[in-house]
């Protein structure tokens, strides 16, 4: 079953269920999704839902560290109650063991030998690693590994 009618699935279920938090939050990412395939005129793919899906969990780790530095607790839990539905969508992260032998055996394939090699070297895991790794933490090893 696709991403797409995943997400309607679990909209339908929490409206029934009359689960607000839940629903509010399926339905602006609902919106997201139709804005998305508007703009591009086509129906959107798995992994492109997925990319919009990391995007929304990005402003909303941005909004709780801002709401935290603002001491507004209430909003910070609303934040993170609609992080943790967003984020049961994403695939199964990887730990940092497994993403650095990625990147040693993809440092090893593209014979990368110092940090001018960095832009390659992240293109390719990236595009492998997609929606399974935070981008900051594969940037971060793979300095780490080509300036050792």
């Amino acid at each position: 079953m696709s991403l797409k009618k995943t997400i309607l699935q679990q909209l339908t279920a929490a409206t029934k269920a009359k689960d607000t938090i839940k629903m509010n939050t399926l339905r602006m990412l609902r919106a997201a999704i139709k804005n998305r395939e508007v703009e591009l005129r086509t129906e959107l793919e798995d992994q492109e839902i997925l990319r919009l899906i990391h995007t929304q969990i990005k402003q909303h780790k941005e909004a709780i560290r801002q709401f935290n530095e603002g001491g507004r607790n209430d909003l910070v839990k609303k934040e993170e109650d609609e992080l943790a539905i967003l984020m049961s969508f994403m695939p199964e992260q990887l730990s940092e063991e497994a993403i650095a032998k990625i990147v040693t055996q993809v440092i090893q394939e593209l014979n990368a030998k110092d940090m001018r090699d960095i832009g390659r070297v992240m293109k390719t895991l990236m595009a492998r690693l997609a929606g399974s790794a935070d981008g900051k933490i594969v940037n971060e090893i793979v300095k780490k590994q080509l300036t050792t």
